[in-house]
């Protein structure tokens, strides 16, 4: 790891990566590609030492209180955060300023600030949002190496939802010829009905490629999943979006078992929860007048 100074840290829509590159190892990992410019190993983990001070300044100069964000190009919770703690220091701002906070994680590790989840939901609004990609334990160590297998993410899910806090499912990304078969959907689906997820986000039953993540791709399925690097090849080419053959029927399956158990798929609508600030001590005083 090395640190470096940043010139800003929140967004034009309020998301903030606290650090730059990522252990997890996910064979699939779209932050790997060319077009972010990495000048490090993806591994040499970047951490931007003055990211509290610059998040205080944002905070203090908006007029109005909005959600934070974090999580999108980085997982916040990587072992190293419970050394730097530079996760749990924003959300500490975020919480004394008075802003809501969502994060996107594959980490079990968030229940370390499960206090802090639930001091800013009282407040204004949390929301964790998980990702859960392959079902079976066993492949899921493969795809994702070093972070935590998918039963632990589901009962971290569940320990989330016994807390009070709401919490969304990125089901992405689904792999052609790997896991892209309905008992990997119908399983993880059954992890999101149980833990009473709010909505799934799925965007197709598909992976994108791009020059930089996908060599480590297909670096990985030759280690993993001898000769499947060429059928990759020889039914995509150097496409960007690689859409499973069985994506009619697998988004049929996901839509009718959401639909049915009442976690919303619409993107647009979840987004918008994700991102619509709720003050709920405001809101307690006007119901009491």
């Amino acid at each position: 790891m090395h640190f470096v100074q940043a010139k800003v840290i929140l967004s034009a829509k309020n998301g903030m990566n606290l650090y730059r590159g990522c252990t997890h190892g996910c064979i699939y990992c779209d932050s790997r590609s060319k077009c972010y410019r990495f000048a490090h190993d993806f591994e040499d983990i970047e951490i931007k030492e003055n990211a509290i001070d610059l998040l205080e300044d944002a905070l203090s100069r908006k007029r109005n209180k909005c959600m934070i964000g974090t999580g999108s190009m980085t997982d916040p919770y990587m072992p190293l955060e419970e050394k730097i703690g530079m996760t749990r220091k924003a959300m500490e701002t975020v919480y004394r300023r008075g802003f809501g906070f969502t994060v996107i994680t594959k980490s079990p590790r968030v229940l370390r600030d499960l206090d802090l989840l639930q001091a800013v939901n009282s407040k204004a609004k949390c929301v964790v949002q998980m990702t859960l990609t392959t079902y079976d334990d066993a492949l899921c160590k493969i795809l994702e190496p070093n972070v935590a297998v998918t039963s632990e993410r589901f009962a971290a899910l569940k320990t989330l939802r016994d807390s009070g806090i709401p919490t969304v499912v990125w089901l992405t990304p689904i792999l052609p010829f790997i896991n892209d078969t309905a008992e990997n959907i119908e399983g993880i689906l059954r992890y999101c009905i149980e833990a009473k997820v709010i909505g799934v986000i799925c965007f197709g039953m598909g992976v994108t490629l791009r020059d930089g993540n996908r060599e480590y791709f297909y670096k990985n399925l030759d280690k993993f999943f001898p000769g499947l690097k060429e059928k990759y090849i020889r039914c995509y080419g150097k496409s960007y979006s690689l859409m499973s053959a069985h994506n009619a029927c697998l988004m049929n399956l996901f839509r009718t078992r959401c639909k049915e158990n009442g976690m919303e798929t619409n993107p647009d609508k979840i987004f918008s929860y994700l991102s619509d600030f709720e003050d709920k001590q405001t809101g307690a005083q006007l119901t009491l007048f």
